[in-house]
């Protein structure tokens, strides 16, 4: 004989479309790695109308609304280099971060575009204002977008065929 007492204090739960408002809300982003042949990545410097003026980092941006990752990463590697990337795109991490700016959360893809052709041209959006062919070791002093603790991760997963998990830019 079943002796529980239902409990007359408990709210019912909210309808669904109630429930989803109260979710957090995330940007969606997608970068691409894209290496010469020498292992070199592809960088973009931000121009100085821009946030995030005179720091460089991977050709990428946020998702459109309906718009998947790699669409993502395919369409502003496009518009912000004038590359149009045929081949498939591999993912090779992403980054969860709790709040960029006072924005909220942010999740970043990453997808190593395969090898930029030899005497391939840039033609940059006006977002930027220099773009270069960057090695690791060259990075040092260079005000970057992302950690070079991650872009390195990121390079070697693009080498490797493997994925990195990021956290706040941090290998986890």
């Amino acid at each position: 004989m079943d002796m529980t007492v239902p409990a007359t204090d408990v709210k019912p739960g909210l309808p669904r479309d109630e429930w989803v408002k109260t979710l957090p809300q995330t940007i969606v982003a997608s970068c691409v790695l894209l290496l010469d042949s020498e292992d070199r990545i592809l960088l973009l410097r931000y121009a100085g109308d821009q946030p995030g003026a005179g720091l460089w980092g991977l050709p990428g941006g946020m998702l459109d609304h309906g718009e998947n990752p790699v669409g993502a990463a395919r369409r502003e590697m496009c518009e912000e280099t004038g590359i149009v990337l045929d081949s498939t795109l591999r993912f090779v991490g992403y980054d969860h971060r709790a709040d960029v700016k006072g924005t909220g959360p942010v999740i970043d893809f990453y997808f190593h575009g395969g090898r930029l052709a030899p005497g391939q041209t840039v033609r940059r959006s006006s977002e930027h204002d220099q773009d270069g062919l960057f090695a690791l070791a060259d990075l040092g002093s260079t005000p970057l977008t992302i950690p070079l603790p991650a872009l390195t991760a990121l390079h070697t997963a693009a080498l490797t065929g493997t994925v990195v998990c990021l956290q706040e830019g941090v290998p986890q």
